[in-house]
């Protein structure tokens, strides 16, 4: 049974009771107006209540200002939803819309439009929604337990996709299947909507930790995308290849530590100066594959330059 199913059911309880402790006309209806305000975070269902509430408000007096003009007959409550639908849509407010022809449909039955019924179905609407509300505030699950094993499955990915291409530039004629590219990619993607969801379900403060590490995964992964680009162009290999090769080994450790440690860095910079020591091409192939692997080093530097700038540095996380 899915948590937000026990919300709305304990919303339902303490809705319809509230509304009978009250002495509310037709207090079920608080039940259902608690059902259509339980919301998936926190500040989306401060956000949406208070859009049903002030459409509801709205609807009540188009609503009673309607039947008073043209009385209790069904077609006028199609005239309902043609005049206030559109305006809801351009006041921003469609999340009223329903709990709106809740509110209608309640007096269109009741065949009367006095205060009294005004004043109740305003109280409706506050002890429906409002119990939505405070239970939606007072419980919803964090997400952090289930982004942190994102975080680790991700980074798993990353180090096994940094071996196969080490293992390609040793020795081109290896094969891989991607399946872990597939993998990180339906992570990332997965991971930044419940980032999302985990940071909206916080009201005071705002964590949007989880969403700088994941977006900086997703610019990762696009310059992974890049690298395997170049790395399919190493048809032959060469010391070069080799040499690089050592620079991603070390970076398919370095990718599962939480900081910054500076080493793969430092290792594609030695070598960087290496490649200039080196003698040029003396053949067209391996002219290709250097140019190919001279790009491979500068995608992988643009790499590092995003975890520099994004991770926590060495010093600063002991």
């Amino acid at each position: 049974m899915g948590i937000r199913i026990m919300k709305t059911a304990a919303a339902v309880i303490a809705a319809i009771y509230l509304a009978h402790l009250l002495g509310l006309h037709t207090p079920n209806a608080a039940g259902l107006l608690a059902i259509l305000g339980i919301d998936v975070t926190k500040k989306r269902g401060l956000q949406t209540s208070f859009q049903r509430l002030i459409a509801s408000s709205i609807g009540l007096f188009v609503a009673v200002f309607l039947f008073w003009l043209l009385g209790f007959e069904v077609w006028v409550a199609g005239l309902f939803v043609l005049i206030l639908y559109p305006i809801l849509s351009r006041l921003k407010l469609k999340e009223g819309i329903v709990t709106s022809s809740v509110i209608m449909f309640h007096i269109f039955n009741e065949q009367r439009y006095g205060l009294d019924l005004i004043i109740n179905e305003i109280a409706l609407l506050l002890v429906g929604l409002g119990a939505a509300t405070l239970i939606n505030i007072v419980y919803m699950p964090k997400a952090d337990k289930q982004l942190s094993d994102m975080r680790v499955r991700l980074e798993t990915c990353f180090s096994h996709i940094f071996s196969e291409i080490a293992n390609h530039l040793r020795d081109n004629g290896h094969i891989w299947s991607g399946r872990e590219l597939l993998e990180a990619h339906d992570i990332v993607q997965e991971a930044l909507l419940v980032a999302r969801r985990n940071q909206e379900n916080t009201l005071l403060q705002e964590d949007a930790l989880w969403m700088v590490y994941f977006y900086m995964r997703k610019q990762h992964l696009d310059s992974i995308d890049r690298m395997l680009e170049y790395v399919a162009q190493v048809y032959q290999t060469l010391p070069h290849g080799e040499l690089l090769a050592s620079v991603f080994d070390e970076l398919s450790e370095d990718v599962k530590v939480e900081y910054y440690t500076g080493r793969s860095e430092s290792k594609l910079r030695l070598l960087q100066g290496e490649f200039r020591q080196m003698p040029l091409p003396v053949t067209r192939v391996e002219f290709e594959v250097r140019a190919a692997l001279l790009q491979l080093a500068v995608e992988l530097d643009a790499f590092l330059a995003v975890a520099k700038r994004e991770k926590k540095q060495k010093a600063a996380a002991q």
